[in-house]
């Protein structure tokens, strides 16, 4: 739904097959690794200002408004609220589950309750 390609690159490009190929992995995917480049933008403008050339303020305006893509992007992220701490937290609570039911599956096994009928 991103129009602005970089200097139109791409924004011609038919949506992708709802198959994705077979080296990349399933959707729903991240966009591409390209777009969260700004390198090629700021190439772009590098090589504006080599030739004194007037598109240099085109491409400052799509380097201004991918920067304000990925702002929007990153807060929209889930658990971008959440502090380092609090994550650290939720971290230890889940291992804590983690051991706690495997220590009841070891339990459960051992009173040989499921005995697995012999064929």
């Amino acid at each position: 739904a991103m129009a602005s390609g970089p200097a139109g690159r791409a924004a011609e490009e038919l949506p992708p097959p709802p198959e994705p190929p077979a080296e990349q992995k399933p959707s729903p995917l991240p966009p591409a690794q390209e777009e969260f480049s700004f390198l090629p933008l700021v190439h772009d403008i590098i090589k504006c200002m080599d030739k004194d050339s007037q598109d240099v303020h085109q491409v400052l305006n799509e380097l201004k408004n991918k920067f304000q893509e990925m702002r929007k992007l990153i807060s929209s992220m889930p658990g971008i609220g959440v502090s380092p701490e609090q994550q650290q937290q939720q971290l230890q609570n889940l291992r804590e589950q983690v051991r706690t039911k495997n220590e009841l599956l070891q339990k459960y096994k051992s009173l040989c309750m499921f005995e697995i009928p012999k064929e």
